[in-house]
Parts: C-alpha cells; structure tokens; sequence
C-alpha cells in the first residue's frame, strides 16, 4: 500500500491537527495535509546520479491519492495571475532532477502531492540553488534530504486558494545532510525575492529548524551556522 492515513497531524507547529497521508513512491516520500491540499514535508536519499531522464511537461493529479487532498485544478499557478501581475512557479519540494534516474519517479514528482506555489525568484533562485548543491555533491556522497513549506498568515498572498485550493507558504526549509560524516547545511529561504546570490544569507542552525518544525535530524553540530553552503564542485553536471 503507496499511501499510509495518519488520523493526526504531523508534529510541525505550524499544521494543524489534520488528515495527513504519507505517500511513498519511487525513491522518495511526501506527506500531504488533505486540508491545505498539498505537501508538508518530504524526504529522500539523494545517491549518485544514474540517469538523465527528462521531466514531464504537464502536471497531473496522482491516480492514487484522494481527489480532496489535492490541487482543484492541473492548471499552472501563473495562468490564473493577470498579465503584468507576479511571477509564480509551480514549484517541486522533490526536485525532479533528483530523481532521473527512474521514469516512474520523476513522473511521480510531477504529481501535485509534490508540488505547491513557489515565487519565480525563490524557485529559480535560493532554492535551486539549494538543489544545484545537492545534485553536484550526491556522485561524492550521498545525501539525505528534509524539506518542506512554512505557512503565515498574510492571507492576502494566498491568491490560489480559489483557483486551486492551496494556500500560498511563507518559506520554504530544507535540511541536507551529509551520510558520512552527519554535517549537514539548513536553511529557510522566504517565498519571495530570493536570488541564487542571496543563499546563504538563508542559512540556519539545524537547531532552528527543529524548533520551527517540531522535528529532529540525524546531524552533527546542530547549533553551529556554517559561514556559507556547500560549494559546488567545479564541473559539476547539473543536468
């Protein structure tokens, strides 16, 4: 059975008690709040690139999943904005480059259970830069990967709740660690002007974002800041 139904609510702060179901598919899982209709947290292992599959185009329901614990429409995010209005991406918590290894699940991180509103700067931005540090350093060792949304409370920015059903997330975290060693970068980069540069001004302890989401990671050093992410290797094929 690929969906597990947990009656209460994941121990995150900022989720309320709620239906969540915890989703496994091909090399990764997400958890999925059936009333905000999308992704609270995710996880995967991020091994060594096998493959370069191409991503789908188009984004679909999965068949499986309850229709209520997803997105209303398959519609993209910036359909629905007026033209001249802001620019918002949908935005994949599991990237699927992180997953091309496998046609079935990079198909699979195209579902909407994986996907939520992500401003274009922050998601071709901060946050894959976060992505580009992990394919580049997953051939060198392998990676374990926490991640998900925090919501607010500016309801004024959830502009898809009508269109889609989904609340627009305030940030986004994400914990990356490290297999051999349990070092480990964290960061929490806010849905909004957040360029590649500005990175590692989104750098956190580990130690935070335990308290922000309730959870605890496998990590060394959780109360130290490292002064910058990882850097890329020079080289590096992030395709």
């Amino acid at each position: 059975m690929r969906a597990l139904i947990l009656c209460v609510g994941l121990l995150l702060p900022h989720i309320a008690p709620a239906q969540v179901i915890e989703i496994n598919y091909e090399g990764f899982k997400v958890w999925v709040d059936c009333d905000r209709r999308g992704a609270v947290l995710f996880h995967y292992i991020a091994g060594p690139d096998t493959g370069n599959g191409e991503r789908e185009s188009g984004y679909k329901h999965d068949p499986e999943i309850p229709a209520r614990c997803q997105s209303l429409s398959t519609d993209t995010f910036q359909s629905t904005i007026p033209d001249g209005g802001p620019r918002y991406d949908v935005g994949h918590q599991v990237p699927a480059n992180h997953m091309d290894g496998s046609e079935m699940a990079i198909a699979q991180t195209n579902y909407w259970t994986n996907l939520l509103p992500q401003t274009a700067s922050m998601n071709r931005g901060a946050w894959r830069e976060t992505e580009d540090i992990i394919e580049c350093l997953r051939d060198l060792v392998p990676l374990e990967v926490w991640g998900g949304p925090i919501w607010g409370a500016n309801f004024a920015d959830d502009r898809f709740v009508g269109t889609h059903g989904i609340q627009t997330p305030a940030a986004f975290w994400k914990v990356a660690i490290r297999m051999d060693s349990r070092e480990a970068n964290a960061w929490i980069v806010p849905n909004g002007p957040a360029p590649r540069s500005s990175l590692d001004q989104w750098l956190e302890t580990v130690a935070t974002v335990e308290k922000v989401t309730g959870l605890t990671f496998d990590a060394i050093n959780k109360h130290a800041k490292p002064p910058a992410s990882w850097v890329r290797p020079e080289g590096c094929d992030i395709s």
